[in-house]
């Protein structure tokens, strides 16, 4: 197979023929079946080492060009596929190896449920004055608050860290303070052992 595209960022077995890197494209916004931002498809594919990004940013101009994918908002922020595109993944996805659909596929529905969690879970990061940052969680059931939280951080690092871990795991975090708050030891220790794993 002749390798045209840049192999900078790829993990082995990763795309390095752009055609390819184009049938992966229509293949993951088939999958989707609804538009994605542009931003977060680059995201997905060159964080999973599945193409290169300037690559990737390459294809998705060329698939716009021929009228594969289309930008589905007037912002030209979220693409989507269209029918030629369909056609594309439909008929070639096979080209692309069984590894890296599924782990393509993987990839999305990941990344899809993270924007799930920090969508149900929002932190906000506000500036304090004479110093630090305050960080505001909020836990939901996806219609009311569950549990709202404040933390005082030092510095705008420490707050996103902060940030991070919490959308690891909003529920930890819920059934840690709700088992100090009303004293249940042993739902503390369970969310203790929990931690250490």
């Amino acid at each position: 197979m002749n390798f045209d595209a840049f192999s900078g960022g790829i993990e082995p077995g990763g795309l390095r023929n752009k055609s390819d890197i184009g049938i992966l494209i229509c293949y993951m916004l088939d999958s989707i079946g609804k538009p994605f931002l542009k931003e977060d498809l680059v995201s997905v594919i060159q964080e999973n080492g599945l193409a290169n990004y300037f690559e990737t940013l390459s294809s998705i101009s060329d698939l716009i060009k021929c009228n594969n994918i289309e930008y589905a908002d007037d912002q030209q922020e979220y693409v989507q596929i269209t029918k030629n595109g369909k056609l594309i993944s439909r008929q070639l996805h096979t080209n692309l190896s069984l590894s890296i659909r599924q782990k393509a596929i993987r990839a999305v529905a990941n990344f899809m449920e993270k924007r799930k969690v920090e969508r149900e879970n929002p932190v906000s990061i506000r500036k304090v004055e004479g110093g630090g940052y305050n960080v505001t969680f909020r836990i939901t059931d996806g219609m009311r608050d569950l549990m709202s939280l404040t933390l005082f951080v030092p510095d705008l690092s420490e707050a996103n860290a902060v940030k991070r871990n919490f959308h690891k795991n909003p529920e930890r975090i819920y059934s840690i303070v709700l088992a100090a708050v009303i004293g249940e030891k042993e739902m503390i220790n369970e969310a203790l052992k929990e931690l250490k794993k």
